[in-house]
């Protein structure tokens, strides 16, 4: 890289923190609403955790439903509580781009902690009724968490938000579509993750709105940033061992594939209006023509996976090595 580029690099990286400073009165703003709507439940509300309570007929009930819960919603749940995991590599990455003396920290914190009772009340449901192996599922949890995540974001800070976006409105979807799936058989489960799908739903509210103010004080920049992002995203769970095994068993149960992330592109490009910006330098035209096409592409995506969809024979040690024949 040339010393221009350099140069480059450096003004840009300056110019986004600038703006990222100027909009911590509307963080300030955002995380006092936040609070105001949200439900700051509890895991020990849902799954009882008193000494002294007679809970033996409770859990003999809880074990009982939770064996007629199918394997692929196993699968599932299973992804879901190692990505929930993923927790601490999030809030390094924030702070380390946004520093913690400022009300991005304080929002860095907030949602950290409210974050942090998903994987704890799924933990607690896991262990409680017996869902998986336990002792794999925690093997798993340590080498995840282990082995890092480290996102290609190019020291842009606007792309944490474009990323944070859309990841959370994924994983909004795939919990609200993995409790429906179970919900007939466990209407607990179900419930613990509608709760943890209405935080995630808030979540996303959040970042989508400060990305819609970062749009209207750079739109070309902001632009190319999401450029960067929006084709396909690196879900945070991509390290864990045999991750497109369990991504192509959510997939195949219609939880969450390449379609539903289509449906959030193409939201997302009506939120931020992307269409209708004008008075684009030639970066930010570029990165405008290549976010409108990302619909098209991933529509083709979607087709030529299910052109070559076969049956297939799965099998997870945390299912307790049991086979998963899926069609």
């Amino acid at each position: 890289m040339g010393l221009e580029d350099t140069t480059g690099k450096a003004k840009s990286l300056s110019a986004k923190i600038e703006v990222l400073r100027d909009l911590e009165s509307l963080v300030k703003d955002l995380i006092s609403k936040h609070e105001a709507k949200r439900d700051l439940w509890w895991p020990s509300e849902i799954l009882p955790a008193d000494q002294g309570k007679d809970d033996e007929e409770f859990y003999r009930t809880l074990r009982k439903r939770a064996r007629g819960i199918g394997d692929s919603a196993r699968v599932a749940i299973a992804l879901n509580i190692l990505t929930e995991e993923g927790l601490p590599h999030f809030h390094r990455l924030i702070a380390e781009n946004l520093g913690s003396d400022t009300f991005w920290g304080l929002w860095n914190g907030l949602w950290t902690a409210e974050e942090d009772r998903h994987g704890n009340i799924l933990r607690d449901y896991i262990r409680d009724s017996r869902l998986l192996n336990f002792r794999v599922l925690e093997r798993l949890q340590f080498d995840y968490i282990r082995s890092g995540f480290h996102p290609d974001w190019k020291g842009d800070p606007y792309q944490i938000f474009v990323y944070t976006t859309c990841q959370e409105k994924a994983t909004q979807v795939s919990h609200l579509n993995t409790g429906k799936l179970a919900m007939n058989e466990e209407p607990l489960l179900y419930s613990i993750t509608q709760r943890i799908s209405q935080d995630e739903a808030r979540h996303y509210a959040f970042y989508k709105s400060v990305f819609t103010e970062i749009m209207d004080r750079d739109p070309n920049q902001a632009l190319s940033s999401a450029s960067q992002i929006m084709p396909s995203i690196d879900m945070p769970g991509i390290s864990i061992a045999n991750f497109n095994e369990y991504a192509d068993v959510v997939r195949r149960s219609g939880i969450y594939g390449p379609r539903d992330y289509k449906a959030i592109v193409e939201q997302l490009i009506s939120t931020w209006k992307i269409d209708l910006v004008t008075g684009l330098n030639e970066l930010g035209r570029k990165a405008q023509e290549k976010i409108m096409s990302i619909p098209v592409r991933l529509e083709k995506i979607a087709e030529y996976i299910e052109s070559r969809h076969q049956a297939k024979s799965f099998r997870f040690e945390v299912l307790f090595g049991r086979v998963l024949e899926m069609s």
